[in-house]
């Protein structure tokens, strides 16, 4: 399939990439940074392009904006750029508040499917992300 360009961003965690879902505003830009405060590595932001290769959704980065991040109202941020890279989770932002132990979800990207948690930007919700990248979910 041919690559898609999303509104999105992605980090990599141990080589592992994660694909940050939302609308506009829901904080994609700063789960990301997070993220890369607590050791992830940039793969892009607010563009996300997705391609397959032999069965591997893989994120990576419009040139134009490689190593580059927004903070609201600090601007345009230089960061540790990677990618492209396996994509392995999904975190859609654009959720309403979720149960304490919610369903597992997937999502299909480039026909590839991928693990999807859906759930708002919240305080503990960088460091789940880095345990499940790292580690995965239980059943």
């Amino acid at each position: 399939p041919e690559p898609i360009n999303l509104h999105a961003s992605s980090v990599a965690v141990d080589g592992r990439g994660l694909l940050i879902l939302g609308p506009s505003g829901s904080g994609k830009s700063s789960l990301a940074l997070q993220l890369i405060a607590a050791g992830a590595r940039l793969v892009a932001d607010d563009q996300v392009i997705l391609s397959a290769e032999n069965g591997v959704l893989l994120a990576s980065a419009p040139p134009a904006l490689q190593g580059l991040i927004e903070a609201r109202g600090v601007g345009l941020l230089r960061a540790d750029a990677a990618g492209p890279v396996p994509v392995h989770l999904a975190v859609d932002l654009g959720q309403p508040q979720v149960p304490r132990l919610p369903e597992r979800h997937s999502i299909v990207f480039l026909q590839t499917r991928i693990d999807l948690v859906k759930a708002p930007l919240t305080a503990h919700l960088p460091a789940a992300l880095l345990v499940y990248l790292r580690g995965g979910r239980q059943a």
